[in-house]
Order: structure tokens, then sequence, then C-alpha cells
């Protein structure tokens, strides 16, 4: 849990330690084996979760195809943001690429414990607001940059990707097909 105390600390200098254990007694560690369900589509996704050790895929439909829209590994912070926020039924479902240890805190529980500490609050916010304006980068980036840019973005930023999660989902997940990312790797190897 160091992990996490450095990831709020970041993001809100320093946290008191009667807050951050304060905090702990509402989280619950999720242990799931590869191609284990975090969450099924339809569900309300009423958990916030940190990514202790593993990776997972969040899947959702997109034109009556089943495509991955993110991926969180270790020290990553995520959940079914829209289900979470609105209350409503999850359009997707996130599953484990790998051996996943996830530590998960309730909604309702982590707003009180907001309540409870003004410096956690801060975090909560600033938090919120950094995954905003990284959502908008990567819309924008997604827009501007071609096949191969796009490539190497995800080469340059999450390298690990490529070794942890399989290529056709790493395709699909740049807006490519298989064989149009083996054709990238083939021209940017000659290079």
């Amino acid at each position: 849990m160091e992990t996490l105390r450095n990831i709020v600390s970041h993001y809100n200098g320093n946290v008191p330690e009667k807050d951050i254990q304060y905090a702990y007694q509402f989280c619950e560690e999720i242990r799931l084996n590869k191609g284990e369900l975090l969450n099924n589509e339809g569900e309300i996704v009423d958990k916030l979760y940190f990514m202790h050790k593993g990776c997972i895929v969040f899947y959702a439909e997109i034109d009556g195809e089943e495509k991955p829209i993110e991926f969180f590994t270790e020290n990553d912070i995520f959940t079914d943001f829209y289900s979470y926020i609105k209350e409503v039924p999850s359009r997707g479902y996130m599953r484990a690429v790998e051996r996943c240890v996830v530590v998960g805190i309730k909604k309702s529980d982590f707003e009180h414990v907001l309540q409870q500490s003004h410096p956690l609050e801060n975090f909560g916010r600033k938090f919120l607001e950094d995954r905003h304006l990284n959502v908008l980068i990567e819309l924008q980036n997604n827009a501007v940059l071609s096949n191969e840019e796009r490539y190497l973005r995800l080469i340059r930023k999450r390298p690990y990707l490529l070794q942890r999660v399989p290529q056709y989902l790493i395709a699909s997940y740049l807006g490519l097909t298989p064989v149009g990312l083996s054709k990238i790797r083939k021209r940017l190897s000659e290079k």
C-alpha cells in the first residue's frame, strides 16, 4: 500500500497517516486469474480500483463490435468512470489479461472517507481533473495522429504493454487490424 500512499501524496502532498489508515479500512483486496471478469456488462460499477499487480483490459461495444478501450496496470487508479459517476449500468466490462491483485473501495465508502479528510478530498478532486485531462489528450491525439504515430506513442509511453497484452488487442486498441499493426512494425524495423 506504500505505492498507493505515494500516488495520493503526489497529488496532494503529505496526507496524514491517520487519514490513510482510516481509508484503508474500507478497502477490499480482489484477486483475479487470467480471463476472469472484474465486472460484467450491464452492472453498475460502484467501486474505485487500484491495480496493485497485473493487467486488466476494459472492453466496450462500439458499433456492434467488442473493442479494448483501455489497459490498466500496476499503480493505476481506475473504474468504469461513466457507470461509477452516473450510477448507470456499464456499457463494458473489465477482464484480467494476467493474474491480478486489485484493491477496491465502494463509492459510498470513498465518498464517506472524502468527507472525513480534507487532504483526501483534495486528492480525489485533483486525481479526477488529471484523469479528465489525460482522456482529452488521448482523444485529440487519436484524432490527429497517424496509425504509425499512435503506435510509436504507445511504445514511448507504455512499452510494457507489448510484452503483456496480445498483439490483436494492441491492434484493436489502436484502431488497426493485426495485419495493419504488423505492417507498421515491419516498416519501422526497416528504418
